[in-house]
């Protein structure tokens, strides 16, 4: 998937999610800890790598916990992105995506992007090709396509599939995308940006 490509969870699915994710109230017994698993190095202080996310890690992200208990591994013309979807209980859901990007032409290491993923209602909207106003701002369409997906865990979408995506930008920075199963209808989210080491994961020792 390309670094804008981003994708969003539709609306059928959650309800689906919803369900399924009463089945993973369980966790396992035993003492957890800080994971110190990889860490990304770089100029300044290692911090834990997202990348390394597993299923059922309990996830500390923006001042919440969170358990993993599915993730979308997709690919689109030879790039690679994971989304993890997180369980905050209480039948909250969010996506965190997680990306390295590198610049066209550029050499060595990338960096990481990872944006958490909030649903917005759409109302029947549907991805406009020209500028649309959601909330009171207008957001620019940046791309669109088809991206190919691996299911992992309780996500709601079957093991493998494609998902149409759309996304936009507002003059603010603020992300927009829309996503749907093919054949499915469309939803929304918007994406807020996390800073290197605000995220830390426990597992059974």
């Amino acid at each position: 998937m390309t670094a804008t490509a981003v994708v969003v969870l539709t609306l059928s699915v959650v309800t689906l999610v919803v369900v399924l994710g009463a089945f993973l109230t369980t966790t396992r017994s035993g003492r957890t800890r800080t994971s110190p698993a990889r860490a990304v190095q770089g100029p300044g202080p290692a911090y834990f790598d997202p990348r390394t996310i597993k299923v059922t890690d309990t996830v500390h992200c923006a001042g919440v916990r969170f358990r993993a208990i599915g993730a979308l591994h997709l690919s689109r013309q030879g790039e690679q992105r994971t989304e993890y979807l997180l369980d905050e209980g209480n039948r909250r859901y969010q996506w965190l995506s997680v990306e390295e990007r590198r610049e066209p032409g550029a050499d060595g290491a990338g960096h990481l992007e990872v944006l958490l993923w909030t649903t917005v209602p759409t109302e029947g909207m549907v991805p406009a090709k020209s500028t649309l106003m959601m909330e009171g701002a207008e957001f620019s369409p940046v791309q669109r396509g088809t991206v190919a997906f691996r299911a992992e865990g309780t996500t709601g979408l079957p093991d493998r599939g494609l998902l149409d995506f759309a996304h936009y930008r507002a003059n603010d920075g603020r992300l927009l995308a829309f996503r749907r199963v093919q054949g499915g209808t469309w939803a929304a989210s918007y994406a807020h940006p996390l800073p290197p080491g605000s995220i830390t994961v426990e597992r059974p020792s």
